[in-house]
């Protein structure tokens, strides 16, 4: 029988400069050393946040090969030709819908008969994910929203607080950009906003991870919460208050209706082409937008092109300024987010009246902020919370024996639900797949 697994790897991340995380920090590294006598073997980086000289000290060995290790851990997703024969690997795959982009990494991971775990999949019994970034681009999302709403309120000529915000990226920590952010929320509670952009509205599609590290920040300001019900008739009677903002969270029952009957939330989940969107009735009301709802093709969009012309055309307020889309589906949930961007290129400008895109923030028309990879703004602090829920599997996964019977593996309940291959075949739960392969 094979000796157990004893040495891991971590690539180093190079999808693009942005990307400085890691899955592993040294504290746990050392750690996974001192207890389990885990060896770690971790390719050099120049961009990663924490330094190779962090790893040495922490016991790790820096070496561009990593064919020694049986479990490879990665962030992002892997280049297809630095794949290897017979591999264990966890990282977010993006495969799981189908995504067209990776499905040739799926087939070469199957072809060298690897065994593919999804940091995506790795849920408790109650399926609520155990290790995740959804804070962490909940926070950045929301900074990034709030700081290109400030950039066009300013190119329409009002100065509002906002406009001294710093992207996430530029803040050191990100207890650095609390500290701001509550200097913020201070000014509007002393000097108010601008009457004209009175009530200043945010709402907030889901209310998960991404949606609570959003609100998270988002609380540090001065707010009322309105309920989506009450939305219209709580600004009528708001609508002179400028020394706070309103906050709207908005559930599944208050996006979608059923085409007949009454709502039902496992229905919608289980049928979503019986349900339909009703959120275009509340878009007059909302001026930033924050979408952190996951979504996948079978279910409704929840704001089109179609709505906000209409929205444009019929709204005699602020009307809809920013969405700040942290799911970033591609033509999904949100019609208009039609490509993910980057933190130097944050957003691009949608005009319905002639129903086209500009880049960058423009005066008029619907700003979206479409980061895909916001985690990477607070690297720091964002993989020093991964790695520490992370390192509770790592004993258990790299001690398995891959080469066994997958029923009878001896693997952690939460690693083995999240095995996509094993052995370079699709696993009972994923076979689904097969239809995109």
């Amino acid at each position: 029988m094979k000796a157990m697994i004893k040495t891991i790897g971590i690539r180093r991340e190079d999808k693009n400069k942005w990307e400085r995380r890691v899955p592993l920090v040294p504290d746990d590294i050392a750690e996974l050393g001192e207890k389990y006598g885990i060896k770690t073997i971790i390719q050099p980086s120049e961009i990663r946040v924490f330094k190779d000289e962090g790893y040495i000290q922490a016991g790790a060995e820096v070496n561009e090969d990593l064919q020694a290790t049986d479990v490879i851990f990665a962030v992002k997703e892997i280049p297809i030709h630095l794949l290897e024969q017979g591999k264990t690997y966890l990282f977010f795959s993006h495969t799981i819908k189908g995504q067209p982009y990776n499905m040739e990494l799926l087939k070469k991971l199957m072809e060298l008969e690897c065994n593919l775990i999804d940091y995506e999949l790795i849920v408790g019994k109650q399926d609520n994910r155990l290790i995740t970034f959804g804070r962490y681009a909940g926070i950045a999302g929301l900074i990034e929203t709030l700081y290109a709403f400030g950039k066009k309120m300013k190119r329409k000529g009002y100065v509002t607080p906002f406009a001294e915000l710093k992207q996430a990226y530029q803040y050191e920590t990100l207890a650095d950009a609390k500290a701001h952010i509550e200097k913020i929320g201070i000014m509007i509670s002393e000097n108010g906003l601008p009457r004209e952009l009175v009530p200043l509205t945010v709402g907030f599609l889901g209310y998960g991870n991404v949606s609570k590290g959003a609100q998270e920040v988002f609380d540090l300001l001065p707010f009322r919460t309105i309920e989506p019900g009450q939305l219209k008739e709580t600004l009528d009677e708001n609508s002179s208050d400028n020394r706070c903002l309103y906050k709207i969270v908005f559930k599944e029952e208050d996006i979608v209706q059923p085409k007949s009957g009454t709502f039902n939330l496992q229905n919608y989940y289980d049928h979503p082409e019986e349900f339909e969107s009703i959120f275009s009735k509340h878009l007059p009301n909302i001026n930033i937008l924050i979408n952190g709802v996951y979504w996948a093709e079978k279910y409704p969009r929840f704001v089109t092109r179609e709505n906000l012309k209409n929205c444009e055309t019929t709204s005699s307020k602020l009307g809809l300024q920013v969405i700040g889309d942290i799911s970033c589906d591609i033509n999904g949930s949100i019609e208009i987010t039609k490509k993910s961007t980057m933190p130097d290129e944050a957003c691009y400008t949608y005009h319905a009246e002639s129903d086209c895109f500009v880049d960058g923030i423009d005066e008029n028309g619907t700003t979206v902020m479409a980061i895909d990879n916001l985690p990477c703004e607070f690297p720091r602090d964002a993989s020093s919370s991964f790695s520490k829920e992370l390192k509770k599997f790592v004993e258990g996964t790299c001690s398995a024996d891959f080469k066994g019977d997958f029923d009878n593996i001896s693997l952690p309940y939460e690693i083995k639900k999240a095995t996509i291959l094993y052995n370079g075949r699709l696993t009972k739960e994923y076979e689904y797949m097969k239809q995109f392969i």
